[in-house]
């Protein structure tokens, strides 16, 4: 539970509240302490299948400060919900990312923190400060400790993610590759194309989340045909909808490194290939900077000791 690791970090119990839902699937919330004039952070990180349960309860939590004369409210929100809905990219499609903040503003939110935002700009969308925190410091630390860096590669499955794996690139001085994909419908890809040398390397996929994994899956299998060694993916929110499990057990990826911004529940034990990074030391370390009016720019580039 994150929640938990987060307030171990900061050396503090988390406040008693109770969530339940009535028979007609309306949500109840009852914050059991005093927040008046407290600086109040609500963490909510929510599993697949449960995003709108959580989004709710999330809401009715602000409110329910807000109401009882908190004296600021921040929403710590490591997975931002409706992120990829962040553009209007066909006709009538709604811009659910801009919703979502409007929403939150609305319940009384007067501060986020999240982490990898799927696109930068949603930032924009709110009118209140957002603090976008980022899992590559983390990242940098595991691929140093674990693979031998001069042999590996950065590749971005997708043209969308090459800011990222290119920026991952750049510190650690490696090369870089790009995966050129079609989509005839969401979550269905078509074609890959690698442009890029990967050849004897251990190729690191690079991904702000995983949802289905057909994108992972068949980005491995592209790499490997280009003559990788070994194929690594590095996830930050690891959603693993639907069949995702199978289809990373059964692709040729030997390693799936995500982060814990998602519950994962049972999933490490189904997927031996899973291997997690712990970030609530950034987030509790961001909560701390943030209630004491500390600069939380050094967090974008080093993990807290």
């Amino acid at each position: 539970m994150l929640a938990r690791l987060v307030a171990d970090r900061l050396g503090i119990e988390i406040a008693k509240t109770m969530s339940l839902q009535y028979s007609n699937q309306e949500t109840s919330v009852t914050v059991g302490e005093s927040v008046r004039d407290e600086d109040v952070f609500i963490l909510q990180s929510t599993a697949p299948g449960d995003i709108n349960d959580g989004l709710m309860e999330l809401l009715i939590m602000i409110h329910a400060c807000r109401t009882a004369s908190a004296r600021r409210i921040t929403a710590v929100i490591p997975n931002f919900p409706y992120a990829r809905q962040d553009k209007k990219d066909k006709s009538r499609a709604p811009i659910s990312a801009r919703l979502i903040a409007n929403m939150l503003q609305t319940a009384g939110c007067q501060h986020v923190i999240t982490m990898d935002l799927h696109a930068s700009q949603i930032q924009g969308f709110f009118s209140v400060p957002v603090d976008n925190l980022y899992a590559e410091p983390s990242v940098l630390m595991w691929i140093r400790e674990n693979l031998a860096v001069k042999d590996c590669v950065i590749v971005s499955p997708d043209a969308g993610g090459a800011k990222r794996a290119t920026s991952i690139a750049d510190r650690l001085d490696l090369g870089f590759a790009l995966i050129h994909k079609e989509r005839p419908r969401p979550n269905v890809v078509s074609r890959m194309t690698l442009v890029g040398d990967v050849e004897d390397k251990i190729a690191i996929l690079v991904d702000d989340m995983a949802d289905t994994c057909g994108t992972l899956a068949k980005a491995a299998e592209t790499v490997k045909n280009h003559g990788a060694r070994e194929v690594v993916a590095i996830v930050t929110h690891a959603i693993l909808s639907g069949n995702a499990i199978e289809n990373l057990n059964k692709s040729c990826l030997s390693k799936i490194v995500v982060t814990n911004t998602v519950p994962l529940g049972v999933k490490t034990e189904t997927c031996p290939k899973l291997k997690v990074i712990d970030v609530a030391p950034t987030i509790a370390e961001a909560i701390r900077r943030t209630h004491n009016g500390e600069s939380v720019s050094y967090l974008f580039r080093h993990v807290p000791v």
